[in-house]
């Protein structure tokens, strides 16, 4: 008897425990795109506490959302709807951010959100659109509701650490922003061809691959600030007020030497 129950709980364990590590890594790789939205989105607040309340009331929601979708996810995945909904949503935001970069070119994008409360819906309903994709592929793996709703928690947090590297990453590298944006266009499209033909949707191994190259360009350039040394004298004597860069004072004291 207390062998028996040894080797139960033993398998409930171990099976559980990497039920658990599969569902964390599904979201962490899945969450990348998603992450690099949310930052994007944030970053519509043009002061960084602003931006890290948007984050965190933002993704409240989302996790009250994400619950709520895992637990009626038998009755949500009867509806291509929802999935047709979402992959409209998400090839919208890329559409935005592409069209915006072009036309707006030169001028300050950020200022997309008077305030927070603009902002933490977009964030909620960005989060949501993604997690039609990895809940369905989480229910694929385990159909014990209590390990997915576990798999989703741990998600939302390690998406929250995520997107808060990313707010940091957009200002360091050149295409990063744009390879986000790509890659979201890939989880809208796969969630298109669900709605069309789910024969026609690729498998996962090649979407990660594809999100995983799509990244290492986006992190294959850093920004780079340069001035001449005209320039920053320009900028010291306020003949170029609105050029957009910082000059310490250690700069300007180079500069008159």
């Amino acid at each position: 008897m207390l062998d028996q129950f040894l080797d139960t709980y033993s398998q409930f364990g171990i099976d559980t425990f990497f039920l658990l590590v599969i569902l964390v890594a599904l979201e962490a790789v899945l969450s990348a795109d998603n992450a690099i939205a949310l930052a994007s989105i944030s970053k519509g607040l043009t002061e960084s506490k602003l931006q890290r309340q948007a984050l965190n009331l933002g993704l409240i929601v989302a996790f009250v959302l994400r619950m709520a979708l895992i637990l009626t996810a038998t009755w949500v995945i009867q509806f291509w709807q929802f999935e047709l909904l979402g992959a409209i949503y998400l090839l919208w935001l890329v559409f935005q951010h592409f069209t915006s970069t072009s036309e707006e070119e030169g001028e300050n994008r950020e200022a997309r959100f008077a305030n927070i409360w603009q902002a933490i819906p977009v964030i909620a309903l960005t989060d949501l659109a993604f997690s039609l994709d990895s809940v369905t592929t989480a229910i694929a793996i385990s159909d014990q509701t209590w390990i997915i709703l576990t798999g989703a928690t741990l998600g939302i947090v390690m998406l929250r650490f995520m997107a808060g590297l990313f707010i940091l990453w957009l200002e360091e590298f050149v295409h990063l922003e744009n390879a986000g944006y790509i890659t979201v266009g890939f989880v809208g499209i796969r969630l298109l061809l669900k709605v069309v033909d789910k024969s026609l949707v690729p498998p996962q191994w090649l979407v990660v691959s594809m999100i995983a190259l799509v990244f290492l360009w986006g992190f294959s350039e850093r920004t780079v600030v340069e001035l001449k040394e005209s320039e920053v004298s320009e900028v010291i004597e306020g003949q170029q007020p609105e050029i957009g860069i910082k000059v310490t004072e250690q700069e300007a004291q180079k500069s008159e030497i």
